[in-house]
């Protein structure tokens, strides 16, 4: 059975939306990932261009709201802030079992400069979160990145 994880953000729309995809993406098998906000908003367009360039559509992902989650009574073995300390205090206890984490990324709609500098800055998020994930699967689930 697939242990549930879910990715909260502050909109859900970029780091929780690229941490639910990378998990679901590299160790689908062992996980089901979901993801949802505090305020959702709407799909950022950068992250939806950084993922596309790996070969990950996330273009029809809708965003939640992560009390809606909780009050649908959804239970999730891991339940993962992927933004601000402050932020993350805001989120609800989720019921069972879950295992807190926190992973702290830059906020991809905080980025500034040119067009380009602004893809740059994304696309270094969408690495650090893709890196962390590939970590953090390989220490609660070894057999998940083995070819």
């Amino acid at each position: 059975m697939k242990k549930r994880v879910l990715f909260i953000c502050v909109h859900n729309s970029a780091r929780s939306q690229m941490a639910e995809a990378w998990l679901n993406h590299t160790c689908g098998e062992y996980f089901e990932a979901q993801s949802a906000g505090l305020e959702p908003g709407t799909l950022n367009p950068l992250a939806v261009q950084v993922m596309a360039e790996t070969g990950i559509d996330i273009s029809n992902k809708k965003t939640q709201a992560v009390f809606d989650v909780f009050k649908s009574g959804q239970l999730f073995a891991y339940v993962v802030t992927v933004c601000d300390e402050t932020s993350a205090e805001k989120c609800p206890i989720f019921p069972g079992p879950a295992t807190r984490l926190h992973w702290t990324f830059p906020d991809p709609s905080q980025v500034q400069g040119s067009e380009g500098e602004k893809l740059e800055q994304v696309r270094v998020i969408r690495d650090e979160i893709r890196g962390q994930i590939e970590q953090w699967c390989d220490e609660v689930c070894p057999q998940a990145l083995l070819p």
